[in-house]
């Protein structure tokens, strides 16, 4: 049998899927980490994710669409409404705006609602008091496709995962049922569980790895485990500096709770001395808070303490809404701000 692609139709590739008409579906990656692949995932994969999801959050609700379904976070989306026969309602074709995502809304059925958004469309619905009051009157917002950057509202539920695991299997640091975690000797997350894919069209398989008597996707991030997972970042984001490793995201986290600072994103930039600088980019209210200041705010280890701040006005992203740290340390590589501390 076949893997029914989303890019031809995602409606009747799940359709397919879920009836055993077809193997599974075939998603594209977002990209993010070089040329898109395609992964395929079994039908069992699907259901099985859908199912999970639904158990995490309390049963069947209605939902609304925000996302394309080419792609997997839009297609589970289809996939858990079917599964628990539930309705799906569709924004207008077009950018996403507020607007867009409470006219949705209105038109969904009543009961229990969930939807599935990206860091971006948070951030815009929770900047208009019409969309902040919509996000409110779902029963669940999951967020994931990158670290959210900000402080989510109440009802949001922070989920991890890639197409490679059926789009998001843990939500707020905690498996979704059946699904394992494990770190490895250089901190890299590796995740199993019935939700895997059975591999890439491409044929090359490599991410995917047996160990503890069990099939494991080894991903892109470096995390840690006490009972709940913490993922630091990306494995070629660390910054090396002074001969110490930095995660950016540990130091993000920090900056965003300091008063003031709305968004902020850390990147390394060559330095004749440490090797790599820490550098911050910040989005704050005015004035925005200076490099003695936020070194001196920060619990973190002196090596993990930006020696630059920089104020921009927004982070620099990508088209799917995601950081561009590539742009970032273009950005902060070309600041004049204070480099000394």
């Amino acid at each position: 049998m076949t893997y029914a692609r989303l890019v031809d139709g995602a409606e009747s590739a799940i359709t397919f899927s879920l009836a055993d008409r077809v193997a599974g579906i075939a998603a594209r990656t977002s990209g993010s980490t070089g040329e898109p692949r395609e992964v395929l995932l079994s039908a069992a994969a699907v259901r099985a994710s859908a199912r999970s999801t639904l158990e995490r959050l309390g049963g069947p609700a209605h939902w609304l669409l925000a996302m394309p379904t080419d792609r997997i976070a839009g297609a589970m989306v289809l996939a858990r409404a079917a599964v628990a026969d539930a309705q799906v309602a569709r924004m207008a074709p077009g950018p996403f705006t507020a607007q867009a995502f409470c006219d949705a809304v209105d038109s969904m059925a009543p009961g229990r609602r969930y939807v599935s958004l990206v860091p971006t469309q948070v951030r815009r619905l929770v900047a208009d008091p019409r969309g902040a009051d919509a996000l409110a009157s779902f029963d669940a917002v999951l967020v994931g496709g990158a670290a959210p950057g900000m402080v989510l509202p109440s009802n949001a539920v922070e989920t991890y995962g890639m197409t490679e695991t059926c789009g998001g299997c843990v939500y707020d640091g905690v498996p979704l049922a059946g699904v394992s975690v494990r770190i490895d000797d250089d901190e890299r997350i590796c995740l199993g569980g019935p939700m895997l894919a059975d591999g890439y069209a491409d044929g090359d398989s490599s991410a995917f790895v047996t160990a503890h008597g069990r099939r494991w996707f080894a991903t892109s991030d470096l995390g840690g485990w006490d009972g709940a997972l913490t993922v630091y970042g990306r494995a070629d984001d660390v910054i090396i500096t002074g001969g110490h490793n930095v995660h950016p995201a540990a130091v993000e986290r920090a900056l965003q709770d300091l008063p003031g600072v709305r968004e902020a994103v850390v990147v390394g930039v060559p330095d004749p001395e440490w090797g790599e600088r820490v550098v911050a980019l910040v989005v704050a209210a005015d004035p925005a808070p200076s490099l003695a200041h936020v070194r001196d705010a920060l619990d973190l280890p002196r090596h993990a303490l930006p020696r630059q701040v920089v104020p921009v006005v927004s982070l620099p992203r990508t088209p799917a809404g995601k950081i561009d740290r590539g742009a970032a340390r273009e950005q902060a590589a070309a600041a004049h701000g204070e480099e000394n501390a």
